[in-house]
């Protein structure tokens, strides 16, 4: 059974850009919901790529700040992880993480095709 690769729906990426200390940012969680995957899948891109990212290019965001200010981000009110934002330009990010979730699941599916 083959399966559908499903289309990633970038029209919302403008709506996920917040402000936060003056900079446009895009918080880790609404990368992943971009993207279809879980906030911990970003998080670990990120951690497999430190290197390819600038200094101050991935800030930690205050969480307190995110709740009170934007509604989408109140289930993070309990989290204990702190969220984290990414500044600069959103493309470059989105692509690292695009190529680093398509390279987890190729691997995953040569590796271990009978859990796809």
């Amino acid at each position: 059974m083959k399966k559908q690769v499903k289309a990633i729906d970038f029209s919302g990426i403008e709506k996920a850009i917040v402000t936060v200390k003056g900079q446009n940012v895009l918080i880790n969680s609404d990368v992943a919901s971009l993207y279809g995957v879980l906030t911990k899948e970003v998080n670990q891109a990120v951690k497999n790529n430190s290197e390819k990212f600038p200094s101050g290019y991935i800030v930690e965001a205050n969480k307190t700040e995110l709740v009170k200010n934007f509604d989408r981000f109140k289930n993070l009110k309990h989290s204990t992880a702190q969220p984290k934002a990414f500044t600069g330009r959103p493309q470059q990010c989105l692509t690292l993480f695009l190529c680093e979730f398509l390279w987890n699941k190729i691997f995953r599916y040569i590796s271990y095709p009978h859990l796809e």
